[in-house]
């Protein structure tokens, strides 16, 4: 008795310990940023009872067990109904909020950023949108109650307040108003502007469905991790032990990299990092109020407006995304993994059918150029649009090759009788040919 009792204290000591190092080392959720300061978002210590399914998504569980008499155990075990575990999942679907007055609520300083924006207001504001992303959430849970690692977290259930179809009066000039979260959103890549990769955290694409043919033979970053994956994939399909489910797999896999792939080489992508953008549903882009990659967009978060770009379209359950560039923007801290807002305090307002193509690489000072005539067409602002810098480095200037010196040669060498020993006319060196460079450089003397 006293060995199992010490056993039993071990084992709790153990899971103790190992549960205050997955708090020390996991990754935790940004609670520092400029003001206003958004609400700490990291969990709370697990103390107590382990409760997996609230650690892991937030789902409240209320668990019970009920026995009743049966027949004998022999019969009992082959009676697939004797021992039955029932799993209902209740999740309350949100009402969207409708009027400025409740937007305010949640982000006090969006009406007097924006005044022209109570006047967009129709009767019945709510997009269709927001009950197709609820009902998607809804059928997800649905689809994946037998897996609770597959389940959408209670924060991203709930990450958004509202989607509004809004329209000027005056100007007619139509956007699509999103209240929710930020996560962010690091894919993305461009050797022609940046030849080296800016990390793979998990889940990361190196594409963006905002794309462009490329203007440079520069290899992309992430070609050769694509490469390896793709031999790792064909040597294994090609092993006699693989089994035909895995095969299968195997087939569907090679298939999707050999497209990526061909993907990576032929086209240039927004990068995460370095490009304001921000990303939308897949079923945003259907219908007839539809938004297009492209569109000219403004992220509204306390005092300040972002000029930004629909750059990239993600699943159909989640909302509230934006690129790493304006992540860190709002809040230093914000990482991959770290959201810079979890409170459903960010306001994006998509301005659709504004897109100009054909894309290619984003132009800052042209994006915020757009969205400001776009906010005088919905009354202005009263403050200026945020100012991206380029910070993405110069690439560096090309060594000039020297001109090789001419050898002398007999014939060169020998006197002719015109030279004999009066001095001539000094002979000047060939001018050295101007170095040419990958990406042209603007003159000294230009200006803009």
């Amino acid at each position: 008795m006293l060995f199992l009792l010490a056993v039993i204290f071990v084992a709790i000591v153990y899971r103790w310990i190992s549960l205050e190092r997955l708090q020390r080392f996991a990754p935790g959720e940004v609670t520092a940023t400029p003001s206003p300061q958004p609400t700490p978002t990291r969990p709370p210590v697990i103390t107590g009872k382990l409760d997996t399914g609230k650690i892991f998504n937030g789902i409240t569980l209320h668990s019970t067990v009920e026995a009743s008499p049966g027949a004998d155990a022999t019969t009992e075990r082959v009676d697939p109904e004797s021992y039955v575990l029932d799993l209902k999942l209740r999740a309350r679907v949100p009402t969207p909020n409708k009027t400025i007055d409740d937007l305010a609520k949640v982000s006090p300083q969006l009406p007097a950023l924006l005044p022209g924006l109570a006047a967009m207001f129709p009767a019945e504001p709510v997009s269709p949108l927001f009950t197709e992303l609820y009902n998607t959430k809804v059928r997800m849970l649905r689809e994946n109650l037998v897996r609770l690692d597959l389940l959408l977290s209670r924060h991203n259930f709930f990450d958004c307040q509202t989607v509004l179809q809004l329209q000027h009066p005056k100007s007619h000039r139509k956007a699509l108003l999103l209240q929710a979260d930020m996560d962010v959103d690091a894919d993305g890549s461009d050797a022609d502007r940046l030849p080296i990769g800016t990390g793979a955290p998990t889940n990361f694409k190196p594409f963006t469905s905002y794309r462009w043919l490329k203007k440079t033979p520069a290899p992309n970053p992430y070609l050769p991790a694509t490469e390896e994956r793709l031999k790792h994939a064909e040597d294994e399909l090609g092993l006699p032990t693989t089994t035909p489910e895995r095969k299968r797999d195997l087939r569907n896999t090679i298939t999707q990299l050999r497209t990526e792939l061909g993907t990576l080489k032929k086209f240039s992508f927004l990068i995460g990092a370095t490009d304001p953008y921000i990303v939308i549903p897949s079923a945003f882009t259907h219908g007839r109020e539809a938004t297009k990659t492209g569109d000219y967009a403004l992220v509204i978060f306390g005092g300040a407006i972002y000029p930004a770009i629909v750059g990239d379209i993600g699943p159909n359950d989640k909302v509230g995304e934006a690129s790493l560039r304006i992540a860190k923007e709002i809040n230093l801290l914000a990482t991959p993994y770290n959201r810079p807002v979890s409170d459903l305090k960010v306001t994006y307002l998509i301005f659709q059918g504004t897109a100009n193509t054909p894309f290619g690489p984003p132009d800052l000072d042209k994006i915020e150029a757009h969205c400001q005539k776009l906010v005088d067409e919905i009354g202005g602002g009263t403050v200026p649009l945020h100012h991206w810098e380029n910070i993405i480095p110069p690439p560096p200037t090309p060594t000039p090759t020297p001109t090789p010196t001419p050898q002398p040669t007999a014939a060169t060498t020998t006197p002719t009788p015109t030279a004999s020993l009066s001095p001539g006319p000094s002979i000047s060196p060939s001018a050295t040919p101007s170095a040419t460079f990958a990406f042209p450089l603007p003159s000294p003397s230009a200006t803009r």
